[in-house]
């Protein structure tokens, strides 16, 4: 693949689509990312999910305007007009779909999160992608947040043996804990790695807490707010001491360190995140969901994906 590669998106509906843009095509950037650029793509959108059809007209405008991208017809033109693709469509529940429609033409995908909504549907990607050969990656700018990058890194206070996240969690309602809680999970998954047997969740009205269980004896718990303190962050307990992850504490934006991450997946076709990962977090929040519903503990069934794609 060529130095400066030719990135199409699919979905034009979040606002992730500027930010990464911006960090691509504006030099001035102070945290530019080099390596491709955004040429191609198709606006989308969820006409039954007011978060994706009040904001795709909005957001294909200014890709247009001020960084110049060929909009076209079809999600297949778009495949075909580019070296690379951004699946950034806010809406999960749709990645499944739109990605059956480029999936054989073998370049590397990025599908934003959430993966998808349900675990058969993340299964399903994952067979095609390895049935065409396909690279795929998905993930939250927050697992590559420096704030916990840099706290992961520090291992002075020995094996990490706990951890607390915390962050919004509104409620989308066709998505629940995929609409927000798709970042605190990543941020523990970063963490602690695939493993998880079991999750309970407990509610009221302003927040939800959720209390997760490790194969190895570890216990996580994610805090959603939808009231008070809207901000990400988390707690690291190791064995003699824990750590306090500011994901602000550093200028550098996540999205910068994330698109760092995805033009190295570009250029190689492999993943930072094993599909085995991908999968069990797309199950933690199938399972949160049920769990919340309920007010049972839910296990997370054991995945069988042991291969990176």
């Amino acid at each position: 693949m060529s130095t400066n590669i030719r990135i199409g998106m699919i979905g034009l509906d979040t606002s992730h689509v500027i930010a990464f843009a911006n960090l691509l095509h504006a030099p001035q950037n102070k945290y530019c990312v080099a390596g491709g650029k955004v040429v191609v793509a198709y606006p989308g959108g969820s006409h039954d999910m007011e978060m994706s059809y009040t904001r795709v007209e909005k957001f294909t405008q200014e890709l247009k305007e001020n960084y110049g991208v060929e909009m076209v017809n079809s999600i297949s033109e778009v495949a075909e007009k580019c070296d690379a693709v951004l699946l950034e469509s806010v809406d999960g529940r749709v990645h499944l779909e739109q990605f059956k429609e480029i999936v054989a033409y073998g370049k590397p995908v990025f599908i934003d999160k959430p993966f998808t909504t349900t675990s058969v549907d993340a299964n399903e990607m994952i067979r095609l992608a390895k049935q065409h050969q396909t690279p795929i990656m998905s993930s939250s700018s927050l697992r590559y947040s420096e704030g916990l990058a840099n706290a992961l890194g520090n291992t002075e206070e020995g094996n990490i043996i706990g951890m607390d996240c915390y962050g919004p969690l509104a409620m989308e309602k066709t998505h629940g804990w995929f609409w927000y809680g798709v970042h605190t999970a990543e941020m523990l998954y970063r963490a602690f790695g695939t493993g998880c047997e079991e999750v309970k969740v407990t509610k009221n009205k302003d927040h939800d807490v959720l209390v997760a269980v490790w194969k190895n004896g570890n216990i996580a718990t994610i805090r959603g707010n939808r009231k008070g303190n809207s901000k990400f962050g988390a707690l690291i307990h190791r064995e003699t001491g824990t750590q306090f992850v500011d994901v602000y504490a550093d200028d550098k934006p996540y999205y910068a360190s994330l698109l760092e991450e995805i033009i190295t997946f570009f250029k190689t076709g492999k993943s930072p995140i094993s599909m085995e990962e991908t999968l069990e977090i797309t199950k933690f929040l199938e399972a949160a969901n049920e769990s919340r519903k309920t007010g049972n503990t839910v296990k997370v069934t054991e995945t069988t994906i042991k291969e990176r794609i």
